[in-house]
């Protein structure tokens, strides 16, 4: 079997392995009479990691009721699908569903097979960690590692270290996906591993489409934002180094997007809503801790917007409480101390020591003094911004092509992209210097204006709060990956549909220009591994799948 048509299988098989428990969801919310295509994807997602932590906490308490677990989730899923008798669904409703659905496969088997067009299939994690950026630290293989662990010995006694992070430092989830489909299909080349978590990375698509959809905005304004977004840095290079941060974006996209929705009067007010909500906000946290500096924002806004009634916060603390207050116990007495990345972020400091998450950030504040401190945050906006990494990346660049050396002035150029927040928005600030303009010569209308305006008002938060909560360069400072993805990829968005309620033939261009230049950044592999040569079936696959994704996603937008 070609290592194209293995990778194809391995795709279809991880695709209805993590769809069945979203279906299931959906369905059931159906018979209940959910009609709301954007709430209907929230139900989907947070099925999706509800059972994946089922699976993890099965696996947990012993190998054998984790295995059984795995498998009674998938037949259970089916024998659930079957009973709630898709046939006599909405099925204008189903095929509104069908679209994110077919758009989220699409995306996984073209940042999938983008990743492989040189090859690598039998190194897939080593591979990961240049691809597509500057040699990456191995975090992507962490989730495998541990739930290996797991898989095997269930909770024997902690997990040994990967390297010195404990299991107690990272959150499960992507762990729990792993466990859940572990029984379906393995091997221990890490490739059943990466094509499941690019799959389950690409999860953010349905969040987003949820949040395009709970805007209201017309439908090619959504198709051009949901393109810019895929046929991104984001989504193209996290999306296949493959560590668990943009699983944490799908979920906090699907959460704001229950804010957002002109239906949050309604909702707020609905203790189904409540449980949907926390369980959303919850497995975002589950997947990476780094989700708070968006949740934060999110409560803040969905407070402004109108606050909830204590009984729908009652149920909402409720549903937090089921779903991380186990994983806090772990952390506390199966694996202590796993408070690492806390310390780290909010603390600065990288050593690993006794002292308590608290204790080390008012140690670490107390130590730098307050001048020190403005300093710091200073350094967190300036970092955002990128401009010396800019100026420096595309010095470089240009000196490499003089050089002739092509492959390096394209990981120049890539650098700043990778770090800071500005330079990987890129040409797409064009767009909120033409909304100023256009705002002064008069006000555009519309839902496309309204969203771009909130979305631009919620990273703008997003971006405050995080720079204040973490300690600053150049112990933690605000480096992309480091803080919530459904920034960078709500701000792309922001952009694309800003410039579209300004005129929609801008917004098409500059978008198409946008995806240009990341292709060009991104289909090249500057540093293949050794052995390896371009696969002309990969590039082929790739192509269609891209293709495929747009047309969708523009097609809808025609109607």
């Amino acid at each position: 079997m070609s290592a194209s048509a293995e990778l194809l299988w391995m795709l279809l098989a991880h695709l209805v392995l993590t769809a069945l428990p979203a279906a299931l969801g959906v369905c059931l919310a159906m018979r209940r009479g959910l009609r709301s295509v954007p709430l209907l994807l929230a139900v989907a997602l947070a099925a999706s990691g509800a059972t994946a932590m089922l699976a993890f906490w099965a696996y947990y308490a012993d190998p054998t009721i984790g295995q059984a677990a795995a498998f009674l989730i998938v037949l259970g899923s089916i024998q659930g699908i079957v009973m709630a008798r898709p046939d006599r669904l909405d099925r204008a409703l189903l095929r509104e569903l069908a679209v994110p659905a077919v758009l989220w496969a699409l995306g996984s088997a073209f940042v999938l097979y983008l990743g492989f067009l040189h090859g690598g299939t039998d190194q897939p994690l080593t591979l990961a960690m240049t691809r597509f950026s500057h040699p990456l630290p191995p975090d992507n293989d962490i989730p495998r590692f541990f739930a290996d662990w797991f898989f095997h010995h269930g909770h024997e006694g902690p997990p040994p270290p990967f390297g010195d992070w404990l299991s107690s430092d990272r959150p499960p989830l992507q762990s729990g996906y792993v466990l859940a489909q572990r029984p379906f299909g393995w091997d221990e080349s890490g490739l059943h591993y990466e094509v499941l978590a690019v799959v389950v990375q690409q999860l953010w698509i349905v969040g987003m489409w949820a949040l395009l959809c709970a805007a209201r905005i017309r439908p090619l304004a959504r198709g051009l934002a949901t393109c810019a977004a895929m046929f991104s840095d984001i989504a193209i290079l996290h999306g296949f180094f493959v560590w668990p941060k943009l699983i944490a974006a799908a979920f906090v996209l699907a959460a704001l997007a229950m804010v957002l929705s002109e239906e949050w009067g309604e909702l707020r007010r609905n203790p189904y809503a409540a449980a949907l909500f926390a369980a959303l906000c919850g497995l975002a946290m589950l997947a990476h801790g780094a989700s708070a500096f968006g949740i934060i924002p999110l409560l803040i806004i969905a407070a402004v917007r109108g606050l909830p009634s204590w009984r729908w916060l009652g149920i909402a603390a409720l549903v937090g409480i089921v779903f991380l207050a186990p994983w806090s116990a772990y952390q506390k007495y199966a694996d202590p101390p796993g408070n690492r990345l806390l310390k780290w972020q909010l603390g600065g400091s990288l050593e690993i020591d006794d002292r308590g998450a608290l204790e080390t950030i008012v140690d670490e504040y107390r130590d730098v003094g307050f001048k020190d401190t403005l300093e710091h945050k200073r350094g967190n906006l300036t970092e955002m911004i990128g401009q010396e990494q800019t100026e420096g990346g595309v010095s470089s660049a240009v000196d490499w092509i003089g050089e002739g050396d092509l492959g390096e002035a394209i990981k120049a150029l890539r650098l700043p992209r990778f770090f800071s927040l500005l330079p990987f928005i890129g040409i797409l600030l064009i767009a909120p210097v033409v909304m100023l303009v256009a705002r002064a010569r008069g006000r555009p209308a519309g839902p496309e204006w309204r969203f771009a305006l909130a979305s631009f008002a919620f990273c703008g938060l997003t971006c405050a709060v995080w720079a204040l909560l973490m300690f600053g360069p150049p112990e933690a400072a605000t480096v992309m990956h480091v803080g919530t993805l459904a920034l960078p990829l709500l701000a792309v968005c922001a952009c694309v549909v800003g410039a579209y309620a300004v005129s929609p033939g801008f917004g098409i261009a500059l978008t198409s220009l946008n995806v240009l230049l990341v292709l060009c950044l991104y289909v090249p592999a500057p540093d293949p591994l050794a052995g390896t040569s371009y696969s002309p079936i990969a590039a082929l696959l790739a192509a269609a799948s891209g293709v495929g994704f747009a047309f969708l996603a523009l097609r809808r937008g025609e109607r």
